[in-house]
């Protein structure tokens, strides 16, 4: 039995790995460095930044904690930042990453293939490599993981000099002094919070009314004034018209209130979300259904070719490194199944709950979230109530200087669907958000109820507490 995977990024590479162990030769083919967009131009290069932004901020508030430096004293020292080094360092995670998963795929029933993808038939795949040469490679299944590409504004001036997208950011030589930021999502507002640290003036334009769209709106609101506190101008509900350059400076101008209004700076980051990389597939040639937003498949991550899967980016869902993962175990499973002989069912029960998937925004604080939103239940009809909690009465937070936090445990009323008291959601900011939400996400999975949760030994001081506080709300 023989497995195409098209496309090396963590649904790719790690379902490869995972299909070889079960005895499945592999073709695997990356259009350019393996890791895809996450290693190499995504969540491992930002959070590398994030690292670098993390040990400034705690620099400057150094004399909180009694730590001077020579020949300067009192609040806010001057940091001396080299963002050529920074990039250095990045550079050599993603090497060392690069490196381990090149390993991995040394295997003798895994074949690595570099170049671009196209599909001949339903059943053969065309790679053209960099230099240009083309071969082909069949197999009994194929599973698309290509991904996705930034988007852009189709507005005057989306491509002039000095407008880039979260690509071409990652290698800046050196900190803007000015940087606008097109777009209050999760990219958008890492790269802000990033470059604050560094030293550049930021300004963020968004076309909703409140940032992170699709997250819990009192969550949003609250991050908005935190993040502003740290001198970062967000505009919301800005509709931006079009971006010109002016010798050395961008003029970015968006209307606001039937008002046009206008912002200079330096750069300008388009991070206005990303599509799904389909372009060079010639999907429509063998008849595989895709719409704008990506290929359509049931829950088993199967298309309407029966033996070719789609997972990840390219589905258009939820557009995380983890979910492709776990899409690509899914599928995997689906088609190990079907080798089988077994009669598959969709959803497949497998153990995997792809609708619980918990996800975070690495700004400064962090902010994190899992499952459903108030808003969300209430639109649903769904009876819900909210607990509460915030990191200034935890000891841990206030120990660590990290005051700032909020967290907010969405749980089942009475009369629903759900178990009375069944916890459905959690939404949070504060210092290591991403981590302690983890927490709630294995609870869900398990439909447990936050009674259960209270009943939860936490260890004391610790920022996990924040969660045991808001349950013993109910």
């Amino acid at each position: 039995m023989t497995l195409t995977i098209i496309g090396a990024g963590p649904g790719g590479y790690e379902t490869a790995t995972a299909a070889a162990a079960k005895g499945i030769e592999v073709n695997i083919i990356s259009d350019g460095p393996v890791g895809g967009t996450c290693l190499n131009e995504g969540c491992i290069p930002t959070k590398s930044l994030c690292r670098n932004a993390e040990v400034i901020e705690d620099m400057r508030k150094a004399s909180a904690f009694g730590v001077s430096f020579e020949g300067q004293t009192g609040e806010n020292p001057e940091v001396k930042f080299d963002m050529a080094k920074a990039v250095e360092r990045k550079d050599e995670v993603l090497a060392q990453l690069r490196g381990g998963i090149e390993f991995l795929l040394k295997n003798k029933l895994i074949h690595l293939h570099i170049g671009k993808a196209s599909f001949v038939d339903a059943h053969t795949v065309k790679v053209t490599s960099p230099e240009g040469g083309e071969t082909t490679v069949s197999s009994d299944y194929i599973m698309i993981a290509t991904g996705s590409v930034s988007a852009s504004l189709p507005i005057p001036g989306n491509d002039a000099e000095g407008v880039l997208t979260s690509r071409e950011i990652l290698s800046l030589k050196e900190v803007p002094k000015r940087l606008c930021v097109i777009g209050a999502g999760v990219i958008g507002l890492e790269f802000a919070s990033i470059f604050r640290s560094f030293g550049s003036e930021v300004s963020v334009l968004e076309y909703c009314k409140d940032i992170l769209p699709r997250f819990d709106t009192d969550m949003a609101k609250r991050l908005k004034q935190s993040l502003g506190k740290r001198g970062i101008a967000i505009e919301t509900s800005a509709q931006v018209q079009s971006i010109s350059r002016n010798g050395e400076e961008l003029t970015v101008k968006y209307i606001k209130k039937d008002k046009e209004v206008e912002v200079v700076a330096d750069k300008v980051l388009m991070a206005v979300g990303r599509r799904p990389n389909i372009a060079s597939l010639n999907l429509s040639e063998i008849g595989l259904e895709f719409t704008p937003k990506g290929i359509v498949t049931d829950a088993n991550m199967r298309t309407n070719i029966p033996h070719i899967f789609a997972i990840g980016d390219i589905r258009g869902g939820m557009m995380l490194a983890h979910v492709a993962t776990f899409e690509g175990e899914r599928a995997l499973n689906t088609i190990v199944a079907e080798m089988a002989g077994e009669n598959v069912e969709c959803p497949m029960n497998d153990g995997i709950d792809l609708n619980i998937v918990p996800a975070a925004v690495f700004t400064s604080p962090e902010a994190a979230v899992v499952g459903k939103t108030e808003d969300e239940c209430k639109a649903e009809g769904i009876p819900a109530r909210c607990l509460k909690s915030f990191f200034r009465a935890n000891g841990k937070a206030l120990s660590m200087d990290e005051p700032d936090g909020y967290c907010k445990i969405v749980v089942a009323g009475e009369g629903g669907q759900f178990k009375p008291g069944q916890i459905l959601g959690c939404h949070m900011f504060g210092a290591h958000s991403a981590d302690i939400v983890q927490e709630i996400a294995a609870l869900m999975n398990r439909q447990a109820t936050v009674e259960e949760l209270r009943t939860i030994i936490h260890a004391h001081p610790t920022l996990s507490e924040v969660l045991l506080t808001a349950a013993r709300q109910a």
